[in-house]
């Protein structure tokens, strides 16, 4: 067993589509990104990817690299799937936080860990997403911009 650690950020701004976990929230407010920009699965990737020391999701996907722009995250998570498996690692567990002001994200938490249960091929008991605010504080907390943290569980089979 190996655990990795993922964390993300992105700027908010209007005329996106705010996408968290391959779930999308409504908002007047999106990401600001090279992809879809969905925090939550960013930082899920980087927690595997750092578990199975494959380097991370710029290394991987290059935000340089037109092929990926506007790409659905999911659609990254599913390549970096390949890649651990043909590392011979597979995932176990996820535990997560997204940091958003708003949004409330309490209504999409179930759907985000029922998409990433199918996307991952794990029990949705084997994964925790959570919802938390800044209280006002930084630019997460004054609504400029959306963190997510992730750790996963990783096995050799």
């Amino acid at each position: 067993m190996r655990i990795g650690f993922g964390y993300d950020s992105h700027r908010l701004v209007p005329g996106r589509a705010l996408i968290l976990g391959g779930v999308q929230v409504p908002s007047t407010l999106g990401p600001e990104a090279h992809s879809d920009g969905d925090a939550l699965i960013h930082a899920l990737i980087d927690a595997l990817l750092g578990a199975c020391a494959l380097g991370d999701i710029g290394r991987l996907f290059p935000p340089s690299d037109e092929q990926y722009r506007d790409i659905s995250s999911r659609i990254l998570l599913e390549r970096t799937l390949k890649v651990l498996g043909e590392a011979g690692f597979r995932p176990r567990n996820v535990d997560a936080t997204i940091i958003l002001e708003s949004p409330r994200l309490g209504p999409y938490i179930e759907q985000m860990r029922s998409t990433l249960s199918m996307d991952l091929g794990i029990p949705g008991a084997a994964i925790s997403v959570k919802a938390k605010t800044k209280e006002g504080l930084g630019l997460t907390g004054q609504g400029h911009a959306v963190e997510a943290y992730a750790v996963a569980l990783v096995e050799e089979p």
